[in-house]
């Protein structure tokens, strides 16, 4: 299990002491997308669809995610986030939208989980606002476009 820090020298899962780093300013940005039918697409972006406004909704719905993360990733440390932002953006060509979250906190360890837990979150909840007409949506694409700060530095997708 070299490598992989949430396990010890027996193979057990654990925690990973973080008391020993820095504070540092730490930021992660995370993207993903949620394609789906035209019509699907339409009701959204023009506002049609009966439970609501899917993208507004979908924006809170990731910012509480990413506020959740350490209750949901058995894990991760709870973190002081300092700010999330989750952008909901219509995509004609997919057609479906792309989704993108930055998450920052002043800590011991990165928020790249929260990150990535805000665009899952904003995800599903499209999906859940918009199954009774589209079954069929995918979900994909996520990952981390940018990490930041703390002892490893900089990380940038290409």
């Amino acid at each position: 299990m070299s490598g992989l820090s949430h396990f010890d020298a027996k193979g057990d899962a654990h925690m990973v002491d973080v008391s020993d780093k820095a504070i540092t300013s730490r930021v992660a940005v995370a993207e993903g997308y949620i394609r789906m039918a035209r019509e699907t697409y339409d009701i959204i972006t023009e506002g049609r669809a009966k439970k609501g406004d899917v993208i507004g909704i979908a924006r809170l719905a990731g910012i509480m995610g990413a506020k959740k993360t350490s209750e949901l990733i058995p894990l991760c440390h709870p973190l002081p986030i300092t700010k999330v932002a989750v952008e909901l953006t219509p995509d004609s060509d997919l057609p479906g939208l792309r989704i993108q979250a930055t998450v920052k906190t002043t800590g011991q360890t990165g928020v790249e989980m929260e990150a990535l837990t805000a665009v899952n979150i904003a995800a599903l909840t499209v999906y859940d606002m918009a199954k009774a007409v589209d079954k069929a949506m995918e979900i994909g694409g996520i990952r981390v476009m940018l990490k930041d700060g703390g002892k490893s530095g900089r990380y940038e997708a290409k």
